[in-house]
């Protein structure tokens, strides 16, 4: 399901701008949501996110109207992926962007898979590096080329993403998600500025869950050799939620058993629901 200008289009394909600069140079942002019986979960950190980075590439596009695209295709299946996506529009033949840009918003939703949801997976490090001096690596662009790259070399090994690192040789992020690790009694995430994405429900818990719980959070730089050393590691993202490592390469990890990562899938759990006002069974399988 499709929507575009205001309404929903059934199938998969809408009329295209071929100078639409979101297709040939990749000049636009994204974001991806959960549905759950009709409604976004955290819909207001998506909306806002959505329109930050749009705002960071120097166009714009209404709040509402972001709002308006998801609410629309929240009702399209009881779990629902949502992906709503902003380009700058077409422009003339370059690089410069036009003065005038007319952006172009459209979005779609497919079914969400509820056995994706707090899944465990296994990370192989991938050569490509995150480039965190680059602006890009901190907004959902189109040009999604590295990870699209990386996914298929680690799967083709047997893992389920990719692991990034940035330049410096620190740990970034997996390929569609935000990394933690705990290490100790405290939990521990690679910051902005490390090439990292701000993931909405990396923030969810920073924010409030992990705090909720009582439990020391740190937001800084870490090594590959603290990933090595860590008693468990999580991924998140909107459609996965949470999902323990078992594996990060040849070192594996009993990361759904550790009482920390169960305790966050649980909160995390009772609030999505909360946000969607359903009961948690919703998320189940």
């Amino acid at each position: 399901m499709l929507w575009s200008d205001g309404r929903l289009v059934e199938g998969g394909t809408l009329p295209f701008a071929m100078a639409d600069r979101g297709l040939l140079l990749g000049d636009g942002v994204f974001d991806t949501a959960l549905a759950v019986q009709g409604r976004v979960a955290f819909e207001a950190a998506h909306a806002d996110r959505l329109a930050a980075a749009a705002a960071a590439l120097g166009f714009s596009v209404e709040r509402a109207r972001i709002v308006e695209a998801m609410r629309a295709l929240a009702g399209t299946a009881p779990l629902a992926a949502i992906r709503t996506t902003l380009t700058r529009g077409p422009g003339p033949r370059g690089l410069a962007p036009p003065p005038e840009p007319q952006p172009f918003l459209f979005g779609s939703a497919a079914p969400a898979r509820a056995a994706l949801f707090f899944a465990p997976l296994r990370l192989m490090p991938t050569e490509i590096a995150r480039n965190e001096t680059s602006p890009a690596a901190r907004l959902k662009t189109l040009g999604y080329l590295d990870a699209v790259l990386a996914a298929r070399d680690v799967q083709a090994q047997g893992f389920d993403e990719a692991l990034f690192l940035n330049t410096g040789g620190r740990v970034a992020c997996a390929g569609t998600g935000n990394v933690f690790a705990i290490l100790g009694a405290t939990l521990v995430t690679p910051p902005l500025g490390e090439g990292v994405l701000p993931g909405i429900v990396r923030a969810e818990l920073l924010s409030n869950l992990a705090p909720g719980l009582g439990l020391t959070v740190e937001e800084r730089p870490l090594l590959p050799s603290e990933l090595e050393a860590a008693e468990a590691l999580f991924v998140t993202n909107s459609l996965r939620l949470l999902a323990p490592v078992t594996a990060l390469g040849a070192r594996a990890y009993d990361s759904a058993g550790h009482g920390t990562v169960r305790r966050l899938g649980a909160a995390l759990r009772e609030a999505v629901a909360a946000e969607c006002a359903v009961g948690a069974d919703a998320l189940d399988p």
